[in-house]
């Protein structure tokens, strides 16, 4: 019985797997991040495991290779927000996978989650010649489990300057050149800089071709950027007063690829909140919201924070229901331990 108090310590400080698995009421947060923060590289390099733990690969079945085909966001258990031209005349969709939680495409670890695709959900007025509309939603077969390598991203409504938000960041897993059939097998991460719209509307740039529902990203020199494969995957920002992102733009578009007055094109997600709660709220998730705090009343997320009353993020995903359970059964342990010796 001498054992009991140390493994009473060590299951108390090692969080059961339903508790690791859970997300909470969660988003934006990137756990592995303060442990990768002396040794990660930003700028058109690999990524570490588990830095942007919402990216996901869109995939078709394919005899060689991954069959990655675009990136996606993970925006709540069972829903990935992407772009909608990656299913320009897509067939059997339900025989695609999504593959959640990778770094390395050609070897897939322990933390990563495989899910096959429920239904996809196109903009009803999606415009493939001018890539108006361009955004997608996928329901996943069933939901994923979040982890340290898995969290969902932050969709902003329309209340949030996105404008002011820095730093920014790309990343996924298409071409590193213009031109070139090389895919990486790891995640590609870089930093990029929001541009103004009416910078990237002029005469030298993109000539008016953005609109209010997309934002442009990237450099006015060039160099860095994303490029094919890279679509529908994330466009990040930092939070202003906390320690969390929001995912502010989907990869759209663009001329080239990294080229002088270039830079990317992203579908604004603010744009489409509405929708994008809409399309969920037809499979019960009427009520789901991004937020930076967790919950313990059920799997919804709260409201977004007010600047004057920002939550506070944490750092692994623990709800605290899950802490109270346990306590609870680990006094009813020794409740009949002490029967016992009596």
């Amino acid at each position: 019985m001498k054992l009991l108090p140390l493994l009473l310590v060590l299951a108390a400080g090692w969080p059961t797997r339903d508790a690791q698995d859970s997300c909470g009421g969660s988003c934006g947060l990137r756990p592995m991040d303060s442990y990768y923060s002396t040794m990660r590289v930003v700028g058109g390099a690999d990524a570490q495991p588990g830095s942007w733990p919402w990216i996901v690969s869109i995939q078709v079945p394919w005899p060689r290779g991954t069959g990655h085909i675009c990136g996606g966001s993970l925006i709540s258990p069972q829903w990935v927000l992407t772009a909608a031209h990656c299913f320009i005349n897509a067939s059997y969709v339900e025989m695609w996978r999504v593959v959640v939680g990778a770094s390395s495409l050609l070897q897939l670890g322990p933390e990563v989650q495989v899910r096959n695709i429920k239904r996809l959900v196109t903009h009803e007025h999606y415009d493939n010649r001018s890539q108006r509309n361009d955004i997608a939603l996928l329901e996943l077969d069933h939901p994923v489990q979040c982890s340290y390598y898995i969290q969902l991203a932050c969709v902003p409504d329309a209340s949030l300057r996105v404008s002011e938000l820095s730093p920014c960041y790309v990343s996924g897993w298409g071409a590193t050149e213009e031109g070139s059939q090389i895919r990486p097998a790891v995640l590609q991460e870089a930093l990029v800089h929001l541009i103004d719209n009416h910078i990237c509307n002029s005469s030298r740039w993109y000539a008016g071709a953005i609109r209010n529902t997309n934002l442009c990203a990237g450099y006015q020199q060039g160099g860095i950027d994303t490029c094919q494969g890279d679509s529908g995957g994330p466009l990040v920002c930092k939070d202003r007063t906390a320690d969390y992102y929001w995912l502010v733009g989907v990869t759209s578009w663009g001329k080239g690829c990294g080229r002088m007055q270039q830079p990317g094109v992203y579908t604004s997600t603010q744009h489409y909140y509405n929708w994008i709660l809409l399309q969920m709220s037809t499979q019960q998730e009427a009520s789901w919201r991004w937020g930076h705090s967790f919950s313990a009343s059920g799997p919804f997320q709260r409201p977004r924070p007010t600047p004057t009353q920002p939550a506070r993020p944490v750092s692994c995903p623990f709800p605290r229901h899950k802490l109270v359970e346990f306590f609870t059964g680990v006094q009813e342990l020794l409740r009949v331990l002490k029967g016992s010796k009596t």
